[in-house]
C-alpha cells in the first residue's frame, strides 16, 4: 500500500529543491499576471507541475530546478518520454476543466542559482507535440 508523505517530511535533497522551485515558479509567474488552476496536477504517478492562464492562454507549465547546467540545459531534461507524460496528463486537465475558446500550449520555468541569487527564465510555448 503507498502511503501519503507530506511535503513537509520530504527527505529527499532533490525532491525538496524541485518543490522550492515550484514555489518560486509560482510567485514568478502570478507575479507576471498569471492565474494558477492547479499545482502539481496528477494523474496516477505523473502529474503537470503548474497549470495556469492568463485571459484565453492556458501553459501547462514544467518547472526544473537546478544548482548549475553541468549536465545540460534544463530544456533538454524534458525530454520525448516527459512531454508524452505531460500531454496526456494536460489532456485529462483540458477535458475537465478547458473551454472551448481557451488556447493551450507547454511552457517551462527554470529557476538556477545564480552568482546573485536565484534565476528565473518562462520559456514560453517550449514545445510542440507533433
Amino acid at each position: 500500500m503507498r502511503r501519503f508523505i507530506p511535503v513537509e517530511e520530504w527527505q529527499d535533497p532533490r525532491h525538496q529543491r524541485g518543490m522550492a522551485g515550484e514555489r518560486v515558479a509560482l510567485a514568478f509567474l502570478t507575479s507576471c499576471g498569471w492565474q494558477v488552476e492547479a499545482h502539481r496536477f496528477r494523474l496516477g504517478r505523473h502529474d503537470v507541475d503548474l497549470i495556469v492562464t492568463r485571459a484565453s492562454v492556458v501553459a501547462f507549465v514544467e518547472v526544473k530546478t537546478r544548482a548549475s547546467d553541468a549536465f545540460g540545459s534544463p530544456l533538454e531534461a524534458v525530454n520525448w518520454e516527459k512531454r508524452r507524460s505531460i500531454a496526456r496528463v494536460a489532456e485529462v486537465w483540458r477535458l475537465r476543466h478547458g473551454r472551448p475558446a481557451d488556447e493551450y500550449r507547454f511552457d517551462l520555468v527554470t529557476v538556477m542559482r545564480g552568482s546573485g541569487g536565484l534565476v528565473v527564465d518562462h520559456v514560453e510555448d517550449a514545445w510542440r507535440l507533433r
